[in-house]
């Protein structure tokens, strides 16, 4: 496909992955122009003064007819008002697509505010750090990384294969899936570690005044992980885990089923059951390696 691709791309909310994208779009050049909505005054100011988008808008009415591709970047528990918001100002033959962790979620508040000739097609790039605000985009953050699109049946092949050129042009690897299995493969991957992690670090909150103080100045690497990943927007996890509680709660009683058994074996000394699950989990480390997603 020839440069750009779309003329201008809006942003409904120029957070971490919103001006991740933006910086990544202007950089391979795959629009004209670039405009974003976003109901913080201070996000405002910060993304033009980064240059981050040649306009911001606090009102869709203003932004959102120029739009030839809309991105939704915002928590998935706002995305039906969003929906509401935006509809009456989508103009015929644009693309609506989103990055939020949860997808049916995405087509049950998102999809029916969707206007009859404007193109719905729901994504999730799986990349980002605990970071947030339009000042912690990264160019690079796609690169390598994986971005699922979820289209519905009947989706236009020329709207889709250009959202897919673009996300391919920022470096990510594209994956077409379901919405439903996207949510049960998100739930085990990306979700459940989330959770694990807000608890392992609530429970060290909890400690006792002195031990609290040397769990933080001793932390390993494991414990490091868990408050990096335990450090990301409270907003929108917990957004998710109210939008997947399905497929998370399933997860949920498998992993706690596993637990007990390792509780078990720990218990009554079984060193050869340990040592086996250890080695199974280290093959899975060395594939993810091996699948340069590490």
């Amino acid at each position: 496909m020839s440069l750009p691709l779309y003329d201008t791309v809006c942003f409904i909310g120029i957070g971490h992955i919103g001006s991740s994208l933006a910086r990544a779009i202007r950089v391979h050049k795959l629009a004209n122009r670039l405009v974003a909505v976003e109901s913080s005054p201070a996000a405002r100011e910060t993304a033009l003064e980064l240059g981050v988008v040649d306009e911001i808008f606090a009102d869709p009415a203003l932004a959102v007819p120029q739009a030839d591709l809309v991105v939704v970047s915002t928590p998935v528990g706002a995305i039906e008002a969003v929906g509401r918001a935006i509809a009456p100002h989508l103009k015929k033959g644009a693309t609506v697509t989103d990055v939020g962790s949860v997808k049916m979620a995405v087509v049950r508040d998102l999809g029916p505010s969707i206007p009859d000739g404007v193109h719905f097609i729901p994504g999730h790039p799986i990349a980002g750090t605990e970071h947030s605000g339009p000042a912690s985009g990264l160019a690079d953050l796609f690169k390598g990384r994986w971005q699922i699109l979820t289209p519905l049946p009947g989706t236009d092949q020329q709207a889709l294969d250009s959202l897919t050129a673009l996300w391919s042009a920022v470096g990510s690897n594209v994956e077409l899936m379901e919405p439903q299995h996207h949510d049960r493969v998100l739930a085990i991957t990306s979700h459940l570690p989330h959770l694990i992690a807000y608890t392992i670090v609530g429970t060290a909150t909890d400690l006792e005044t002195t031990l609290q103080q040397e769990v933080i100045k001793f932390s390993a690497s494991g414990f490091r992980d868990f408050t990096r990943i335990a450090a990301s927007d409270p907003v929108m996890w917990r957004d998710i885990f109210l939008n997947n509680r399905e497929a998370v709660l399933e997860v949920i009683q498998r992993f706690t089923e596993d637990l007990t058994q390792l509780q078990r074996a720990i218990r009554w000394g079984e060193g050869e059951a340990l040592e086996q699950k250890f080695a199974t989990t280290r093959a899975v480390r060395r594939a993810i390696i091996d699948a340069k997603q590490a």
